[in-house]
């Protein structure tokens, strides 16, 4: 009998944490999902959490619960943007709890269930490398290209690998948000905006058996954003 494999996914609410749930599930896997909101997914395979991905006691006491885990991924995110003259600090704490203090606790928390050959997945943005007007949401999604390459770093003797999936403007509830009304979506060059599930399925090859020499790695998936 098969081993069914165990995926932690955060966000599963919505956007590209629910369709990678949605994904991992049709590919067989057991998903334990954290979010604020209960997801619409109702699966026998889904096990869901409630947790604000921006308290990390939480966070953490749903990391030591965590056995047998053969891929974490964190898509949990907001983002908030102004520009330099109104900026406000507390916007950045909050981007920071949700994108890298989680990611660390949640990671940190479960380490020692990672099973051998184990993914890591983190998801990050195509602005990591600098956005007029989005400075703070910067900060936040380049730090996680230093993090998990550094992880990768530790865990490569254990087959276990560690990347960041960057996509560029997404069709999920975040580009409508009136927190980054500075800085309105822009329909990148290849003509429309990525689709949750094209990104889930980025980090479904990450997560399978042609994904397992890649590592240490910001993967860019933005529809000629960055060109």
């Amino acid at each position: 009998m098969a081993v069914v494999k165990h995926a932690v996914v955060t966000g599963v609410s919505s956007g590209i944490g629910a369709a990678t749930a949605l994904s991992l599930l049709d590919d067989g896997w057991r998903v334990t999902g954290l979010s604020r909101r209960q997801p619409e997914i109702v699966h026998d395979n889904l096990t869901w959490v409630q947790a604000d991905l921006g308290d990390l006691d939480a966070v953490a006491s749903v990391a030591s619960g965590l056995s047998a885990v053969d891929a974490v991924v964190h898509a949990a995110g907001l983002q908030r943007s102004a520009p330099l003259g109104s900026l406000n600090v507390d916007d950045l704490r909050d981007m920071w709890q949700v994108h890298v203090a989680a990611a660390e606790v949640l990671v940190n928390g479960v380490v020692d269930a990672l099973e051998p050959g184990a993914r890591v997945v983190l998801v990050g943005s195509r602005t990591m490398t600098g956005n007029a007007g989005k400075s703070q949401y910067v900060a936040t999604k380049s730090a996680l290209t230093g993090m998990a390459r550094s992880w990768a770093m530790e865990l490569v003797s254990r087959g276990i690998t560690v990347n960041v999936v960057a996509p560029g403007p997404t069709d999920t509830a975040m580009l409508g948000d009136p927190s980054r009304s500075h800085t309105p979506p822009k329909l990148p060059p290849l003509g429309a905006f990525i689709g949750p599930s094209e990104v889930a399925g980025l980090i479904g090859f990450l997560l399978g058996p042609l994904g397992r020499n890649i590592t240490g790695q910001a993967i860019v998936q933005c529809a000629g954003a960055s060109l």
